[in-house]
């Protein structure tokens, strides 16, 4: 049993491990709450239960061909905005590092009762792990004139404080936080580390697939501006908030069909609100003195691509496609016709969807990655993940590093992206990595430098390459400093006809576009 600032929860000891489940850190999300900034929770009496993983986020589920690969569990209430604990030893006077994680999911899904989370293997190793669900989709994301901006970044903050402030009666350390996540939980601690309300609250933070980044507001805006015109009410959040939620949920699943990181189209993401994201958090983070003192580690994987294309079966199409689809990526990616010039003379062998796949994950992740490994050397380290998955044409895609880092290979649910037989000794290599980046902010290699070295973890075993993707990195600087192409390749109307043309083209399955 242990005692919080608002009532006492007991856990579950679990092979040695005291495990605390859905404890609440702000109150339900809904009734006067729903689309506002999170509240305290209530206080209670007595000892809470918390045996069990407590209500997730209302989110729409997985298409059924990335359900084929990608676990997300439901678990029904309104009382969402809860956390986890895995502690070896609970109690004040530990002061052990405390990792606190942040999943993916593109904003619109996932959460912290996903298996392959499981915290057992970091307290296991010394380290007290907390995960955390925060609102999705319209619900944490939808931009509206009559309520703050990024509810679902200010659940996350929420959180952050409640570690702050409870995290010593787990035998954690407030101030040893290690903020990790995940793709749009990547995302999210970008904002959170250029946030002005939240210095002070991070030591360390682990940027898995996703770049500091905020979103165009007219994009999000159209994304609710199409539900509301679905839904026949006023794109404001009062009116939403009238909207049967399971209704709002199949709207928002079919708005949202073609969004992916490389079709684009109108989604849900973090904007620039003037508050709790003054500014474009990578442009902060490289040129601003916020978060100054936090290490950081941050990476990819070889192909992320391949789990947003070979699902459905539209890694085909885009091949099919070749060079209308190459003319919809350069649209996607803002550039000229030299850049996929130079990546097919780079990859001689390579497919048309390899050459988009690649281009607009350097494009989106890889580039904006190493811009702020540039600006924050002395305290940045880069891995890369090149293991394939053993199911056919995923490759090293995306979020299959994540088994690997949790060390949970054992569980089903690693095995629907990893496949049978993944290795453990990866597993324990890059689990030991995360551990040791979290008690001592030294993952084993060495800091981010001119010559950019990069941790590799592949089939090969432990090594590291410098500068393995400078070469296309470099095509970017050159197209960048040309004089700007014929409009055909930049103008936004161009762009929007380019990316039209392709999606028309690609006759996208129902199972994709519901994704």
């Amino acid at each position: 049993m242990v005692a919080t600032p608002y009532g006492a929860v007991r856990g579950r000891m679990e092979s040695g491990i005291a495990v605390f489940r859905g404890i609440p850190y702000a109150a339900p999300p809904f009734g006067p709450r729903r689309f506002r900034p999170p509240q305290p929770p209530e206080p209670w009496d007595g000892v809470r239960d918390a045996g069990a993983f407590g209500p997730t986020p209302p989110k729409p589920p997985y298409s059924e061909a990335f359900a084929k690969l990608l676990a997300d569990p439901v678990v029904p209430g309104d009382d969402c905005l809860n956390l986890n604990v895995w502690t070896p030893e609970p109690g004040r006077g530990a002061r052990l590092p405390v990792l606190v994680w942040l999943h993916g999911g593109a904003l619109t899904r996932g959460s912290a009762a996903v298996p392959v989370y499981d915290g057992r293997t970091f307290a296991r190793d010394g380290v007290v792990f907390v995960s955390v669900n925060y609102r999705l989709g319209v619900e944490g994301y939808g931009l509206f004139p009559d309520t703050p901006a990024n509810p679902g970044l200010r659940d996350q903050l929420a959180a952050l404080h409640w570690v702050h402030a409870s995290i010593a009666a787990f035998g954690g350390d407030p101030n040893r936080v290690t903020l990790c996540g995940q793709s749009a939980g990547a995302i999210s601690i970008g904002a959170l580390l250029a946030a002005p309300q939240a210095q002070g609250l991070v030591r360390r933070a682990v940027l898995q697939s996703g770049p500091p980044e905020a979103f165009d507001r007219d994009k999000v805006r159209r994304m609710v501006r199409r539900m509301a015109t679905r839904l026949k009410v006023p794109a404001t959040a009062a009116a939403f908030a009238e909207v049967d939620r399971e209704l709002l949920l199949r709207t928002q699943a079919d708005v949202g069909r073609l969004s992916s990181p490389v079709l684009g189209g109108p989604s849900f993401g973090l904007v620039v609100d003037g508050d709790l994201v003054p500014r474009d958090p990578l442009e902060a983070l490289v040129e601003g003195d916020v978060a100054r003192g936090v290490d950081l580690m941050m990476g990819w994987t070889k192909d992320e691509y391949r789990l947003w294309l070979v699902p459905g079966g539209l890694l085909e199409r885009v091949d099919r496609l070749g060079g209308i689809a190459l003319a919809g990526a350069m649209a996607r990616c803002h550039c000229g016709h030299d850049v996929p010039r130079g990546y097919r003379a780079l990859h001689p062998g390579a497919g048309a969807a390899e050459i988009v796949g690649q281009l607009v994950t350097d494009h989106l992740l890889r580039i904006p990655l190493q811009r702020l490994a540039d600006a924050r050397a002395d305290s940045s380290y880069v891995y890369e993940f090149g293991w394939p998955s053993n199911l056919p044409g995923l490759g090293s895609c995306h979020a299959l590093e994540l088994g690997f880092v949790f060390d949970t290979g054992d569980v089903p649910e690693s095995r629907k992206l990893a496949g049978e037989g993944a290795p453990q000794e990866l597993a324990d290599e890059m689990h030991a990595a995360w551990v040791r980046f979290v008690v001592e902010g030294d993952p084993g290699w060495r800091h981010w430098d001119a010559s950019h070295p990069v941790r590799m973890f592949g089939t090969d075993g432990p090594s590291i390459e410098h500068g393995p993707r400078d070469a296309e990195i470099a095509l970017w600087a050159a197209d960048a400093a040309r004089p700007d192409e014929p409009p055909t390749a930049t103008s936004p109307g161009a762009r929007g006809t380019e990316i039209r043309s392709v999606v028309r083209r690609l006759r996208l399955p129902g199972s994709v576009r519901r994704h």
